[in-house]
C-alpha cells in the first residue's frame, strides 16, 4: 500500500470516529506541515495533501474552515482543489481570504462565483489584485453601490469596453462613484463626457479642474450643449446667424415654403432648416434648436402638425435630429403613425395653450 494511500485510510478514520475538536486539530497540524514545507513539494505532493486537507476541511466548523483559509490563501501553490471548496463556501469568513488573495483560483473560477454567489462574495473578489475583464463583467453586472464603488477604486482592475460603459451607466447620479471612475486612468473621451454630465455641480468643477487643457475644453462644449437642451431661452449659437440672413431673404422675396425647407432637410443643412422652421413655425430659433435636440420627439411633431408640414417633410426633419442616426426604421413607422393620428386641430390647440394665447383656442373652432 502506498503511503498516500494509508495517509488517506488513517484520516478517514480519525473523522469517522474522532471529534470535532480532534479533526480540527489533526487539520491544523497538517496545514502547518504543509506551509512549512510548501516551497519545497513537488506537483505529486501538494496533490497528497489537497486529498487529505480537503477531506478534513468538509468535517469541520466554520471557524476551523476560516483558519485554514487564512492560513492558505497566501501560499502560491496551495492545494487547489481546497482552495476552490474554500472560496465556494457559503460562509464569507471563510471564503473572503481566499477570493481576495489566493493566486490558485483561475479567471473561470471567479467567475464562476461571482455569478452564483451573494454581494459579499463580489465585494471580496473586487479587492483582488489584478483582476481580469472577463471577472469585472461580472461584478459590474452584478455588484451592488459598494462592488461597484470597490471595483471602480482597484488600480488593478481590468475592464472590458462594454464593461466600463456599463460601469458609468450605474454610477448614476452617485458622486461618489462618478468621482471613483473618473480617477482611473484611459477613461475614453466620451465616457468622461457622461461622467461629468452625471456628476453634481461640485463635481463636475472638481473633474473639469482635475482634466487636462484639452479634455476641459472638450467638456465646457458638452456641457454648454446640455444647458442648451435644457433651457430654451439660451441662445443659439452663433452659426445659425449667416443661415437666418439666407432664409430671411428667401421669405422676403416669397421663395421659401414647403418645399425648400424639405430640400433643406434632406441636404443635411441643419442650421438653415432650423431657420426656415423658425421662419415658418413662428418659433424663435433658439426654441426649434431646443426642440430639435430634445430628449423626445413629441413636442416636435406637435409644432410640425399645426404648421401642415406633410409626412415626407417631417421624416426629413426627424432625420437631421442630431440624435436621428439612432432612430431606426420601425421608430420611423411608429413615429409616423403618431403623427398621422395627432390632428391639426389638437395640434393648434397645444401650441395655443404653451403659447399661452388666443390663436391656437380660436383655430379649434
Amino acid at each position: 500500500m502506498s503511503d498516500r494511500q494509508s495517509l488517506i485510510i488513517e484520516l478517514e478514520r480519525s473523522i469517522e470516529h474522532g471529534s470535532s475538536q480532534k479533526r480540527a486539530n489533526t487539520l491544523r497540524r497538517l496545514t502547518e506541515l504543509f506551509t512549512g514545507h510548501a516551497e519545497q513539494l513537488s506537483d505529486e505532493q501538494v496533490e497528497l495533501f489537497d486529498d487529505v486537507i480537503l477531506r478534513l476541511a468538509r468535517e469541520i466548523e466554520t471557524k476551523a474552515r476560516a483558519e485554514l483559509a487564512r492560513r492558505l490563501a497566501p501560499i502560491d501553490n496551495a492545494p487547489p482543489s481546497t482552495i476552490r471548496n474554500l472560496a465556494n463556501d457559503e460562509e464569507i469568513e471563510v471564503a473572503a481570504p481566499v477570493l481576495m488573495h489566493s493566486r490558485r483560483l483561475q479567471d473561470a473560477d471567479l467567475v464562476d462565483i461571482a455569478t452564483k454567489m451573494g454581494q459579499a462574495h463580489l465585494l471580496a473578489i473586487s479587492s483582488r489584485r489584478p483582476l481580469a475583464s472577463s471577472v469585472t463583467d461580472v461584478l459590474v453586472d452584478r455588484g451592488d453601490g459598494d462592488v461597484l464603488y470597490n471595483v471602480a477604486a482597484n488600480a488593478s482592475a481590468s475592464f472590458s469596453e462594454g464593461g466600463l460603459a456599463k460601469l458609468v451607466d450605474r454610477a448614476g447620479g452617485d458622486d461618489s462613484l462618478v468621482s471613483r471612475i473618473a480617477e482611473r486612468p484611459g477613461i475614453p473621451p466620451h465616457l468622461f463626457h457622461k461622467l461629468v454630465l452625471q456628476a453634481s455641480g461640485l463635481v463636475q468643477q472638481r473633474l473639469l479642474a482635475q482634466a487636462s487643457p484639452q479634455m476641459r475644453a472638450e467638456i465646457e462644449q458638452v456641457l454648454a450643449k446640455v444647458s442648451q437642451e435644457i433651457d430654451p431661452s439660451v441662445p443659439a449659437p452663433r452659426r445659425f446667424t449667416a443661415a437666418q440672413r439666407l432664409i430671411g431673404m428667401l421669405h422676403r422675396s416669397g421663395a421659401l415654403g414647403e418645399s425648400e425647407l424639405y430640400d433643406l432637410a434632406k441636404s443635411k443643412r441643419y442650421e438653415e432648416t432650423v431657420a426656415a422652421l423658425s421662419v415658418l413655425c413662428s418659433v424663435q430659433v433658439e426654441q426649434i434648436h431646443w426642440l430639435m435636440n430634445g430628449d423626445r420627439i413629441e413636442p416636435l411633431l406637435i409644432h410640425l402638425k399645426a404648421a401642415g408640414f406633410d409626412w415626407l417633410t417631417v421624416r426629413a426633419i426627424i432625420l437631421l435630429r442630431p440624435t436621428g442616426r439612432r432612430i431606426s426604421a420601425k421608430d420611423l413607422e411608429d413615429i409616423c403613425d403618431d403623427y398621422s393620428r395627432l390632428s391639426y386641430a389638437t395640434a393648434r390647440r397645444v401650441i395655443g395653450h404653451w403659447q399661452g394665447g388666443e390663436t391656437g383656442l380660436q383655430a379649434t373652432g
